[in-house]
């Protein structure tokens, strides 16, 4: 992992992450994979989503996507200056993408994902030298609960999928 990856305290981002805990649950009772995501800045939430991508048939609907699409609008600007976003699983690629592209501040996320995070694990786009922006990751908080809501929801599926 990347030196810019941080491991504080979980306490310091508990209500925030706790918000995109509960957008993921949602998302997975509607049949989505349950990721979820919140956009905070100063204190105040900007914007919060879950998964999509089953609902609007829309291989963008990630949960980053809709609340950095949702902030975006709110504040008028693609710019999300002094944001941070927490999400319950680290990024993929694209959505590491769209958080540099918003110039978001700080990723918070929970469980590391091993076949296609973005944030450090298996691809470093949010920190990568090379480009004009870096982004601040903290890593693994509430990392537990965000990585059983993904188990059992997977759990479900293959029972019902019979595989």
């Amino acid at each position: 992992m990347k030196d810019s990856i941080h491991h504080p305290p979980s306490i310091i981002h508990h209500p925030f992450f706790l918000l995109a805990l509960d957008e993921a649950r949602r998302a997975g009772e509607r049949g989505e994979v349950p990721v979820g995501a919140v956009v905070e800045r100063g204190g105040e939430v900007l914007a919060a989503a879950g998964n999509e991508r089953e609902a609007r048939h829309d291989p963008t609907a990630h949960a980053e996507m809709l609340a950095i699409r949702d902030a975006a609008r709110l504040l008028g600007g693609w710019r999300l200056p002094g944001c941070t976003l927490y999400v319950t699983i680290e990024p993929c690629p694209m959505c590491a993408g769209a958080i540099y592209q918003a110039r978001i501040e700080r990723l918070v996320y929970g469980a590391a994902d091993e076949k296609a995070g973005a944030a450090g694990t298996l691809f470093d786009i949010t920190g990568d030298q090379r480009l004009n922006h870096q982004v601040e990751v903290v890593a693994g908080v509430m990392a537990a609960e965000s990585a059983v809501l993904l188990k059992d929801f997977f759990s479900r599926k293959r029972m019902v999928d019979g595989g």
